[in-house]
């Protein structure tokens, strides 16, 4: 009788003792990963600096009468942000072209209707805007 009873109660502590040891390890495992992992460098980076450029294009963009020709995702008069951003590339080449191509307006690359000229518009201010435009891919 005294089988009867042992033997579970050795074979429960025995399956016990070897599901519950195998958690710590992995714990410590998880830790020492995090550990070694290197840290970044972003002392140089100024914290929002992408996102302030490109809210400084979009409030521009809302400023001007842009949206009268253009919308983000569609094709309206013009063609939709994105579908400038999938276009062209964000170098240095393209801002300055499109930025040139903002102010003083034109037309053929998308189409018969001419993109009408924006004069009051300063260079920087029209890079501006394009640098956002750009960044919706």
């Amino acid at each position: 009788m005294r089988m009867r009873f042992l033997a579970p109660v050795v074979l429960c502590a025995v399956v016990l003792a070897s599901c519950g040891g195998g958690s710590s390890e992995k714990q410590t495992e998880k830790k020492e990963e995090a550990a070694s992992e290197t840290p970044v460098d972003n002392s140089m980076v100024s914290p929002g600096a992408a996102e302030a450029a490109a809210s400084k294009g979009a409030a521009l963009i809302e400023q001007k009468d842009c949206k009268t020709c253009h919308k983000v995702d569609t094709k309206l008069v013009g063609p939709g942000y994105k579908e400038v951003a999938q276009k062209y590339e964000a170098t240095e080449a393209n801002i300055e072209m499109l930025a040139d191509k903002v102010i003083s307006g034109g037309s053929g690359h998308w189409g018969e209707v001419a993109m009408t000229p924006h004069a009051d518009l300063s260079k920087d201010d029209a890079k501006e805007m394009v640098k956002y435009i750009l960044s919706l891919k």
